[in-house]
Formats: C-alpha cells, sequence, structure tokens
C-alpha cells in the first residue's frame, strides 16, 4: 500500500497542476469582469495555447469547453445565443487540436506554432461562420442572425491570432521557444 502511495506521488505534478489551475480560473472569471470581445477573446485564446505548451493537450481541451459557458453566464453572450454556445466550444477545440498537430507535425518549431495558429484561427473562423449561419436560420430572429454573424465570424479570427500573438510573447519569454 504504501509503495502505491509512493508512486502516485510521484505521478503527480504540482507545478503543472498550478499552471493549469491558475490559468482556468482566470478563463472562467475574466467573462464576468470584462464584457469586451476584443479584450476577451483574445486573452481567452492565448490562455487556450498556454495551457496547450505549458500543461498539455488533455488540460487544454477540458478549459476549451469552458469559457463560452462563462462567457454566457457572465453577460459577454446575450441569452439568445445560448445555441450557440457549443459551437464555440467545438472551435476552441479545433483551434486548439490544429495547432498541436501543425506544431507537432513540423520540425521548425516557430513555423510549426504560426502555422498551427493561423490555420486554427482559420477553421476556427470557418466553422463559427457556417454553424452560426445554419443556426441563424432555424432558431434566431432574422434581424438578430446578422448581428451574431458578425460576432461569430471575422471577429473569432481576429482574435484567435491575437491571443496566438499574446502566447507567443508569453512562451519567448518564458524560453519555451
Amino acid at each position: 500500500m504504501i509503495y502505491t502511495q509512493e508512486n502516485a506521488l510521484v505521478r503527480v505534478d504540482a507545478a503543472a497542476i498550478a499552471k493549469f489551475l491558475g490559468l482556468a480560473v482566470t478563463a472562467t472569471i475574466l467573462p464576468f469582469f470584462i464584457h469586451l470581445q476584443w479584450v476577451t477573446g483574445p486573452i481567452i485564446n492565448a490562455i487556450l495555447i498556454l495551457i496547450l505548451f505549458l500543461v498539455g493537450i488533455r488540460s487544454a481541451l477540458v478549459v476549451c469547453l469552458v469559457p463560452s459557458l462563462m462567457a454566457l453566464s457572465g453577460g459577454l453572450l446575450p441569452a439568445i445565443l445560448s445555441p450557440v454556445v457549443p459551437f464555440i466550444m467545438i472551435s476552441n477545440v479545433i483551434f486548439v487540436l490544429s495547432i498541436d498537430w501543425l506544431y507537432n507535425q513540423n520540425k521548425n518549431e516557430i513555423k510549426g506554432y504560426w502555422l498551427g495558429v493561423i490555420v486554427g484561427a482559420g477553421l476556427k473562423f470557418l466553422f463559427l461562420l457556417l454553424s452560426v449561419n445554419f443556426i441563424g436560420k432555424l432558431l434566431i430572429k432574422q434581424e438578430l442572425t446578422i448581428k451574431v454573424a458578425q460576432m461569430m465570424s471575422w471577429p473569432q479570427f481576429a482574435t484567435a491570432i491575437a491571443g496566438g500573438l499574446i502566447a507567443w510573447a508569453i512562451l519567448k519569454w518564458l524560453k519555451r521557444f
């Protein structure tokens, strides 16, 4: 029994847990305090990238699901957009998986990172644009569809790229690249 306990303690990475908790809590509470897409979006996208590189893919995928729910409950997303939340979650997963895959496929870390951020941002943008246009026709009043589509289209691309820039600066500062 003692061997099992010691073995379990060896596997616990306290630094990784602290990084995960700090970044995850920030991503969770930020939408309650900042109600500007142009501020919250880049920070959340940067946090997703930071968790990916500092803690790992599994942790990043978990955090992909949280900010959208908090943005909805915190008022950043209007209640009428609640049907879009699962699609925002999926778009965050697409963003993180794209970065992870392209980074790992590329021999050049810098090229892999930026290729992942640009492709991930593009796929996130495209997925959200198509999803919102589809949902808009089914669930949302037509006069709101245009506003929702604007919020979920090119700004998503821009905030994802901005998040990539923020994360890059932090990762460079931490000497991860």
